[in-house]
C-alpha cells in the first residue's frame, strides 16, 4: 500500500480527481486530495489560468507543501494532473523520502543539478500535446535521466491534453483505461 498525495489540474478539484482517488483507494492505497483552489472549479483553460495567476505559483506550491508535510514522514507517492503534476514533480524532487512520482498530463522544469537518485517516475501524456510539446518532453526526459530518476513515459496518440477526465472534451475512454491500468501497476510496485 502506498500513501499518495494527488494534486488537481488548473481546472480545480473536479469530480474526475475524486474518481481517480477512489480508483487508487480501490487498489488499496491511502489517497489525500488537497484543494489548492479553495473550492473553486472552472470549465475552461482560460478560467483555470486566471485562477492560477491570481493565486500565484509560489502560493500554490506552498499550499501543496503544507498538505504534504504531515503525510510525508514514511514517504509519499506524489501524483497529479497537468498543473498538479508539475507541482507534484517539484515536491517529489524536494523530498528525499519520496517513494514515487506519477505524472498525468504534465511535467515541470527542473532546477540545475537536481538529483532524483532512482526515484520511480511515470508520465502519461497526449501525443501531441499543446501544453507538453515533443521538444520539451525530450529535454525533460534527458534532465530526469541526468538526475538519475527511473523514468517511464507513455504517450497516447491523437488524444486531448486531459484525456483521463470524463467531464472534459479531451476525454478518451480507451486511452484513459490504458493509462490507469499502467499507472495502477506502477503504484502497486512502489
Amino acid at each position: 500500500m502506498a500513501r499518495i498525495l494527488l494534486l488537481h489540474s488548473m481546472y480545480g478539484l473536479r469530480p474526475a480527481v475524486h474518481q481517480a482517488a477512489d480508483r487508487l483507494r480501490g487498489a488499496g492505497h491511502e489517497v489525500h486530495v488537497p484543494d489548492l483552489y479553495d473550492g473553486r472549479v472552472v470549465d475552461t483553460p482560460e478560467e483555470g489560468i486566471a485562477i492560477k495567476e491570481e493565486i500565484g505559483s509560489e502560493e500554490l506550491l506552498k499550499r501543496a507543501i503544507t498538505a504534504a508535510a504531515p503525510l510525508s514522514g514514511d514517504g509519499l507517492v506524489y501524483a497529479g494532473f497537468s498543473l498538479g503534476a508539475a507541482i507534484a514533480q517539484n515536491l517529489a524532487l524536494g523530498d528525499e523520502r519520496s517513494r514515487g512520482l506519477l505524472l498525468m498530463h504534465g511535467t515541470s522544469d527542473m532546477a540545475e543539478g537536481a538529483v532524483a537518485d532512482d526515484l520511480p517516475v511515470q508520465l502519461h501524456v497526449a501525443d501531441p500535446d499543446f501544453y507538453e510539446p515533443v521538444d520539451w518532453l525530450n529535454a525533460w526526459y534527458l534532465q530526469m535521466r541526468r538526475a538519475r530518476a527511473d523514468v517511464e513515459v507513455f504517450r497516447y496518440p491523437g488524444v486531448g491534453h486531459l484525456f483521463t477526465d470524463p467531464g472534459l472534451p479531451d476525454h478518451d475512454a480507451p486511452a484513459a483505461e490504458r493509462a490507469w491500468a499502467v499507472a495502477l501497476d506502477f503504484v502497486a510496485g512502489l
